[in-house]
């Protein structure tokens, strides 16, 4: 069952812990007293999905001087992630939910449609969770081309 993005600045971050592309374990405590930027997206070497990762990458030292981790949620694999990784150089952390269970639980697994048929899938979401874990920002249905600086430009 598809959920739509319901979780709204103010809410505790709903908790994970997801394989990186090195197969270890993150949890979102592990990220406790950083903020965090999780962006939600459909899938690794895809045209969006590239753009949207290259473009936080880039821009990678300027968060972290804004004590800020990036963390990117899709459906692949670890392996995927590590390929991605390496062919696109991304300096982030990307996570493998391959069970969409945190898609869902941040309600971004949901109907989409394309050319005229209906299918369930990640809709690219980002949160902005703050250093206590409270999202202090969400940016739905995102546009991946220039998001990333729109993100950065918004951080308290």
């Amino acid at each position: 069952m598809e959920r739509k993005v319901t979780l709204k600045a103010g809410d505790m971050a709903p908790s994970f812990e997801l394989e990186n592309s090195d197969s270890v374990n993150i949890a979102l405590k592990d990220f406790k007293g950083k903020n965090v930027v999780l962006y939600f997206y459909p899938k690794d070497n895809t045209p969006g999905c590239t753009t949207e990762a290259c473009e936080f990458s880039a821009n990678y030292d300027e968060f972290i001087a804004k004590d800020t981790v990036i963390v990117g949620i899709s459906p692949d694999s670890p392996d995927s992630h590590t390929k991605f990784i390496q062919k696109q150089s991304l300096k982030h952390i990307l996570l493998s939910d391959p069970q969409k269970e945190v898609a869902k639980a941040y309600g971004v697994w949901q109907v989409r449609k394309n050319y005229g048929k209906e299918y369930l899938g990640i809709v690219r979401t980002t949160f902005v969770i703050d250093k206590t874990g409270k999202i202090s920002k969400v940016y739905k249905s995102v546009k991946a081309a220039g998001h990333a600086l729109k993100v950065l430009s918004e951080l308290a």
